[in-house]
């Protein structure tokens, strides 16, 4: 099992990834603004399914080509770094629309939401890109299964963006009020968010085996 300095600093790397903002967190606002707080939460539940199905497949994957490939841990590290960096850009490259405008969208029953939830997520790059790329490097052989291993710091994952995007739906409606009339503080999230990605993304680098 991972130890508790590996688990928390994959929490850290998970808050990165839920405060970046992508085709999950963009549906989870726009349902929210469009059809109410307990739509988005709903919505949230569908997405976290699809996270939680990309997650165990990529976990097994991973553990195949850990155990099968020469080096490839090394590969996966300065992918994970690379992938790092390119969230640091995402969040500090100039234009873009802003991620609480209202947005119209009919009303959808549950079952729907759920549907769009999950599917949203399980074909979110973000998501896999994260597991496939970040999720390797804090894997360790001597510490039993590499899949338990790679589950545990997934369902890690899942719990801190789960709980972040759930903050998010339920307080859309005020931050889009707030963000609308404060635009430097989400010019300040941005740059702090990227520039916090990025050193992680260096240091995930320089980071050797053992």
């Amino acid at each position: 099992m991972p130890d508790l300095a590996t688990l928390l600093t994959f929490a850290a790397l998970s808050l990165g990834l839920a405060l970046t903002p992508g085709p999950n967190m963009l549906y989870l606002v726009s349902r929210s603004l469009a059809q109410g707080t307990g739509a988005g939460m709903v919505s949230l539940i569908g997405c976290q399914s699809g996270s939680l199905a990309i997650m165990l497949c990529a976990a097994a994957g991973i553990t195949a080509a850990l155990l099968a490939v020469p080096y490839a841990w090394d590969v996966l590290r300065l992918g994970g770094a690379a992938y790092l960096l390119f969230l640091a850009w995402q969040c500090l490259r100039p234009g873009g629309q802003p991620l609480f405008a209202p947005r119209p969208m009919p009303r959808e029953p549950a079952a729907r939401l759920l549907g769009v939830g999950f599917a949203t997520a399980a074909l979110n790059p973000k998501v896999a890109l994260f597991y496939m790329a970040v999720l390797p490097p804090f894997l360790d052989p001597e510490r039993g299964s590499l899949f338990l291993q790679g589950t545990t710091l997934g369902l890690v994952q899942i719990a801190v963006c789960t709980a972040s995007d759930a903050v998010l739906v339920w307080g859309a409606a005020g931050t889009a009020r707030f963000l609308g009339t404060r635009p430097a503080w989400m010019a300040a999230q941005r740059w702090v968010l990227g520039g916090a990605l990025g050193l992680l993304a260096v240091k995930l680098a320089g980071e050797g085996r053992g």
